[in-house]
Order: C-alpha cells, then sequence, then structure tokens
C-alpha cells in the first residue's frame, strides 16, 4: 500500500525522492484570476454570482445573521461544547506566553529606540468547509487574533446547501463561543477577494489567514500585497521519525489519522528499523480496511507516501529535516533529545502520547502549520502573525550630533547629499 525508499547508501538530497503532492498553484491562478477581478470590479454581485456557481448557493445577504449564530450553539453537543471551550483555553495560555513586551534601547545617550508590537486592525480568517468542518480551525485562527489585539475580526467559511446556505453549524458555534459576530456564508477565491478588496456591506482588511485548497492558495499568491497573508497552505501532511521502540499500532493509527484529510495528504514514516516497517505494514492493513473514509485514506498512502529506511537516526533526522513536516512525530528512545535536534518541521510531537491528532485539537499548540516543506522557512499562524514590529526612533541634539560626521562620511559614500544636508543643517 505504501512505497518503500531504502536510502541507507543513498547520498545527496533526499527530496529528489522523497513523495509529496505536486500542487501547481500557478496554474491554478489562473483559474482563480478572472474570480479576482470579478469580485474587484463588480463587488457583492459577483461574490453571490461566484457562490451560486460553486457552491450551488443563492444568497440573500452574505452574512450569517446573529441569530443563526446563537442557534449553532444553543444546538451544539454539549460533549462538543466542552471540548471547544478546553481547547480555546489551552491555545489561550499558549497564545499569551508568545506577546512580546515593547522594548526600549538606549544606543547611546539620548538616542533611544524603541521597537513597538502593534497588531494589525482588521483581518479576515478563513475556514474551510470541503469533505469536512473544521470547528478546531476557527479556534487556531481566531485565539492568536484576539490574544494579539486584533480590533476586528472576520470570518468566512463555504455554505451548504445542507445547511440552509450557511456554513457547517459546528463553525458556526464556534464563531459564536469566541464572540465573534461578523461571519460570512463565503468560501474559496470569491471569499479572499472579498477580504481582501472589500465588498458592500464587508470592510476590506490588513490580512487573511487559514488555509484552504489550491484555489484558496492561489487567490492568497494573487492577492499578496492588495492583503496580507499568512502563508499558502497545501496538502496536509505527517513525518514520523521512530525506532523499534514505537509502537507499530499507534504509527499505523496516525497514519491513517492523516490520510483521511485529503486523498493528496502525504504520509512519510522514516526509520532504521526494517522490522518496525513490516510491522507497521501489517498493522495498517487492518486499520484501512476498517476505517471510514477508506478510499480517501488508500488513495493518500498510495499517491504521495511513504516508508524511508535510514542507516541510523541521524541519517534520519537529515531525511526528516530535509522533508520539513508540517506535522512530525518523533517516537524513539529518548525522543525528547532526538526531537531537539529537529530544525524543520512546523509542530513536533514527541514520544507515543503526543499523536498529531491532540495538536489538531487540544494541545494548545496552533493547526495552522507550514506545508509543501516550507517548514524550512516558515513559522506556524501565532500571535506574531498578527503583530508587527514598528521602531520609534527618538534622538536629542546631541546625541544626533554625535553621529553626525557618520552621517556625513555614509551618506558621501552613497552620493546622497540630500541626506547629509538634512542632519548638517540641524547642526550649524
Amino acid at each position: 500500500m505504501i512505497s518503500r525508499l531504502d536510502l541507507r547508501a543513498r547520498a545527496g538530497d533526499p527530496r529528489d525522492v522523497l513523495p509529496r503532492a505536486t500542487l501547481d498553484v500557478a496554474a491554478a491562478q489562473a483559474a482563480v484570476a478572472p474570480i479576482v477581478a470579478a469580485v474587484r470590479d463588480r463587488g457583492r454581485d459577483a461574490v453571490i454570482e461566484l457562490t451560486e456557481t460553486f457552491d450551488g448557493v443563492t444568497l440573500t445577504d452574505l452574512q450569517v445573521p446573529s441569530a443563526a449564530l446563537a442557534e449553532a450553539l444553543e444546538a451544539l453537543d454539549p460533549a462538543v461544547r466542552a471540548a471547544l471551550t478546553e481547547a480555546i483555553e489551552r491555545a489561550r495560555r499558549v497564545h499569551t506566553a508568545q506577546l512580546r513586551p515593547d522594548e526600549v534601547v538606549e544606543v547611546a545617550p539620548g538616542a533611544v529606540v524603541t521597537e513597538r508590537w502593534v497588531p494589525v486592525s482588521r483581518v479576515g480568517l478563513y475556514v474551510p468547509g470541503g469533505l469536512v468542518a473544521y470547528p478546531s480551525s476557527v479556534v487556531m485562527n481566531v485565539v492568536p487574533a484576539q490574544v494579539a489585539g486584533v480590533a476586528s475580526l472576520a470570518v468566512a467559511s463555504p455554505p451548504k446547501p445542507e445547511f440552509g446556505g450557511r456554513p457547517n453549524p459546528a463553525v458556526l458555534a464556534a464563531c459564536a463561543l469566541l464572540g465573534v459576530e461578523e461571519v460570512y456564508a463565503v468560501g474559496g477565491a470569491q471569499a479572499v477577494a472579498m477580504f481582501a478588496y472589500g465588498v458592500e456591506g464587508v470592510d476590506r482588511v490588513d490580512l487573511v489567514t487559514g488555509p484552504g485548497n489550491i484555489y484558496v492558495a492561489a487567490a492568497k499568491r494573487l492577492l499578496r500585497g492588495v492583503v496580507g497573508i499568512d502563508a499558502e497552505a497545501g496538502p496536509t501532511e505527517i513525518g514520523i521519525l521512530a525506532d523499534d521502540s514505537a509502537d507499530p499500532d499507534y504509527l499505523a493509527a496516525d497514519l491513517v489519522a492523516q490520510a483521511e484529510h485529503d486523498e493528496l495528504a502525504a504520509c512519510l514514516l522514516v526509520t532504521p528499523s526494517a522490522d518496525l516497517l513490516d510491522a507497521v505494514d501489517t498493522a495498517l492493513a487492518g486499520r484501512v480496511a476498517a476505517t471510514r473514509h477508506r478510499e480517501r485514506v488508500e488513495a493518500a498512502l498510495a499517491g504521495q507516501s511513504a516508508y524511508a529506511l535510514v542507516s541510523d537516526l541521524d541519517q534520519g533526522l537529515e531525511v526528516v529535516d530535509a522533508w520539513g513536516a508540517e506535522h512530525l512525530e518523533v517516537v524513539t528512545r529518548d525522543a525528547a533529545a532526538v526531537a531537539a535536534r529537529v530544525r524543520n518541521a512546523g509542530a513536533i510531537f514527541v514520544g507515543p502520547w503526543s499523536p498529531v491528532s491532540l495538536g489538531d485539537y487540544l494541545a494548545g499548540s496552533n493547526h495552522v502549520l507550514p506545508t509543501g516543506g516550507t517548514a524550512r522557512h516558515t513559522s506556524g499562524l501565532s500571535v506574531q502573525s498578527f503583530l508587527r514590529g514598528i521602531h520609534v526612533v527618538d534622538y536629542t541634539r546631541d546625541a544626533l550630533a554625535a553621529v553626525g560626521d557618520h552621517i556625513t562620511a555614509l551618506g558621501g559614500a552613497e552620493d546622497l547629499a540630500a541626506h547629509v544636508e538634512a542632519v548638517a543643517t540641524r547642526l550649524r
């Protein structure tokens, strides 16, 4: 079901052979460009027409009524409400610790530079609604924005005919639980464009965050600069670095759990133990046969997933760092020490009792994470995603005079005489 790669004698960059779903975001841009242009040029009318075309829903109002949010929360299964409440509390604790104080540095007497951390004024948070509903994604987007101090939050999620032309009730309930009152029944590229340009009844935003399909990613890429974005999220993925101490059934369960997200989900198990691979394979066969979303899981495991056999854990670390997984489990002896050596991952899950599913819901960490290997240079969503650092410079005349000669020298070296004069005229 899952292909095997023997990397023990292989030199060079393992990314050349490691599997990952291929997404042509550039090609998708061609498909979404007319959608984005329509929303820019025709506003609300275009959003309504596009929603009817792509979602089969005719909207009379883009915004979900506040009464519908309250009704969704009232009807929410008490167990789900309790779980969301706990998830919110844990996420708040973790994200509150990410806040940075303003830093005041006296560079020299009378020369002060302060770095202020200022939240963006307004954000648009996208919550996908494709194969499954993601109330947990509401938590992961809204909590860091609220902790950062963003004053205006709006959520968009695709409408569904089976829910009366509104987003999934669990998504609406999560919004209500978090106190988000501005929710739009709009999905896809048109939602990103709506937030970026603003339409009648919807003010434009400064930043769009949240995962979505390839068309959402393409719209984000196309609109970067018009609006800020967090990342271009692709299909989900799991990397597992394990040795022969790992429970093969646990690993098989985690592979199936990740594969049920999407047929394009990628799963990579890296280990120096061939016996472990055999045992995982046996456990996996039974779990795949019994899982609810069997066809989806089989497609993901056969399509862009692999077992990678390595010489030792040192080579295993090289492989997982090269792959840069969205989620990386480290299930080895002394797992914490091994995990501390990992450099590239969206989030790291240490030992047998920290599965990725925990991070999806209740760990307190954020599950909006970099995909497609971008963990090599990009972080997951956090409070910092919603803050901007602004340097505030405050010098006295004497402090300016103390560096006047240096400014004259550097301005002259760059042939920017007016720069030099702007300082010199103050010091004559």
